[in-house]
């Protein structure tokens, strides 16, 4: 699997990102974690030099979670169940008759009605 190095948001660095920054305006908290999986649009990555000095505003509060730099992405196990719930999630469902009531005897979507006087 080749996996695609993406790098450091931070203007004028060229180094590998190895952190994500996600800002939770609402809380004034910025959350510094692992790699993101997928590059976000209102998310930042970092290198592990901008991640450990990251500073935020007067009042705001950094919230650090464990960056593991030897983690090299997903496991063989993670992939076999990711290929196991697409299969699934894939497989067609029985077709079934929209005329069927669910009590197993058809009914037909036309009636006849009696004459009214």
């Amino acid at each position: 699997m080749v996996r695609q190095s993406r790098r450091c948001s931070r203007s004028g660095c060229a180094q590998p990102a190895a952190a994500t920054l996600t800002y939770v305006y609402a809380e004034s908290t910025a959350v510094v974690g692992p790699l993101a999986t997928y590059s976000e649009p209102h998310s930042y990555d970092l290198c592990e030099f901008h991640a450990e000095r990251l500073t935020v505003p007067r009042g705001w509060e950094v919230v650090r979670h464990e960056i593991d730099s030897e983690d090299l992405g997903p496991t063989g196990d993670d992939l076999l169940a990711l290929a196991d719930a697409v299969r699934e999630a894939a497989r067609p469902e029985p077709m079934r008759d929209p005329a069927d009531d669910g009590s197993g005897t058809r009914r037909g979507h036309l009636r006849i009605l009696p004459n009214l006087p």
